[in-house]
């Protein structure tokens, strides 16, 4: 039975839809809380935008992205590249549609829709069994003591924990998968950075009129242009000269009539992997350490016995849940908690949100190493589940295995800085003191 939707304020639409919004993070997520509590589905409008139904609950989230059919993320299998599941300005949208004739300039799996996703998922989605990275276990140690020895001494350290530290790790990794040249890491890193910064003031590229509507849009489009311009060279090297690694495998991938996939499509699988792949892992191990400075027994617990480091990186992804959102749009008409939602609706999931949903987690606003059950869907779920959450979740296990041991008296400094946006991101600067012991 349809129910009356209650009337969210402007400011709490305002808070959580806009870039700027996610700065204030106690506000945004007591905004989430007050949606949860008092209109958990509800639909808002905020100048500039489309209007949205803001998904805020566990299960709600659950039950639009196990129906693909019905929520798809790209406009269905019939419309492919008619819907942008990364929410964007309408003149933004628009600006991408004129441009490119769709709003799939970027040929990446959280664009597309089954059957596409399926068949295009396949072809890497065996690298990623946990049984298959383990091969990688050595060598992403030992990439991990050289990053760590790199920029880390023994002794008292006083850095930024996020742009002196975790930022390379990550990228590191997914680049030596790659087969990437270390020296070309730095300019990787920058298009990487820019790829989720494209709202914020710090992490723009120049040239751009940032006061625009178009500027995200903008902003995206150039950044693609530069990742295909360097990726381009790799797909036609490895296509010459085969390798064992990730990247290899993607460029060498063939359709069903024997011929090479585009390359467009290749360089959107590098562009997801070394971007979101990149910036999620960085910003879990940011707040991993973050929370354990403000937590020093959860530090000593774990350092006591390595076994809990799994469950506290659990705990680190439900807390930081580095993707804010992915918008569906419906292809028909659903019912979903009293609400009539019609077809051609867009509808915002809200992962942050849903990762501290008091009737998913116990005492949701606690940081606890030891969280028990944790069915957090930071990679979330169904079909469209973080294909590289294997990678991600090992990375994070060997860097703190190798760290954690080694640390003792964190001290949180002032300046720490969230990213400006609404999309993927989190702690983007943490200034730190600890002292790092010898190996």
């Amino acid at each position: 039975m349809t129910t009356t939707q209650t009337q969210v304020p402007q400011d709490i639409a305002n808070q959580i839809v806009l870039p700027t919004g996610h700065l204030d993070e106690e506000a945004l997520f007591n905004a989430y809380k007050w949606l949860r509590t008092n209109a958990p589905l509800s639909q808002v409008e905020v100048e500039g935008y489309d209007r949205l139904w803001l998904v805020t609950k566990h299960s709600d989230i659950l039950d639009i992205e196990r129906q693909p059919e019905l929520f798809p993320n790209g406009g269905g299998p019939d419309n492919p590249g008619t819907h942008n599941p990364i929410l964007n300005t309408k003149a933004g949208d628009q600006y991408t549609l004129q441009t490119h004739g769709t709003l799939r300039p970027l040929e990446s799996l959280q664009m597309m829709d089954p059957p596409e996703h399926t068949m295009i998922r396949d072809i890497a989605q065996g690298w990623f069994r946990p049984v298959e990275l383990k091969k990688w276990n050595d060598r992403i140690r030992d990439l991990a003591d050289k990053v760590i020895e790199r920029h880390l001494h023994e002794g008292i350290n006083e850095l930024d924990f996020s742009k002196d530290f975790a930022w390379f790790y990550p990228l590191h990794v997914v680049m030596t998968l790659f087969g990437v040249p270390e020296e070309d890491e730095p300019h990787i890193m920058k298009l990487a950075h820019e790829r989720f910064g494209v709202n914020d003031p710090e992490s723009r590229r120049a040239g751009i009129d940032n006061d625009s509507p178009t500027a995200a849009a903008e902003q995206n489009l150039a950044n693609i242009k530069d990742f295909f311009a360097y990726y381009t060279t790799l797909v036609e090297k490895l296509r010459k000269e085969p390798q064992d690694n990730l990247a290899s495998l993607i460029a060498n991938a063939r359709m069903s009539n024997g011929e090479f996939y585009p390359i467009k499509m290749c360089i959107g699988y590098y562009i997801a992997i070394s971007g979101a792949g990149h910036d999620t892992t960085s910003t879990t191990s940011a707040v991993i350490f973050e929370q354990l400075a403000k937590h020093p027994e959860q530090l000593k617990a774990v350092q006591e016995d390595l076994s809990l480091i799994p469950n506290l990186i659990n705990e680190g992804l439900r807390w930081a849940s580095p993707v804010k959102h992915f918008v569906h749009q419906a292809a028909g008409d659903y019912e979903l908690r009293g609400q009539q939602i019609k077809k051609g609706d867009r509808l915002m999931l809200l992962f942050q949100s849903a990762n501290r949903d008091e009737e998913m987690f116990k005492d949701p606003t606690a940081f606890r190493h030891d969280r028990k059950p944790n069915p957090h869907i930071a990679f979330g779920s169904g079909p469209h589940s973080c294909l590289g959450q294997p990678l991600a979740r090992l990375e994070l296990r060997i860097l703190l295995e190798q760290l954690l041991p080694r640390v003792r008296n964190i001290e949180l400094l002032d300046g720490r800085k969230v990213l400006q946006t609404n999309f993927v991101g989190g702690v983007k600067s943490l200034p730190v003191r600890f002292e790092l012991l010898s190996n």
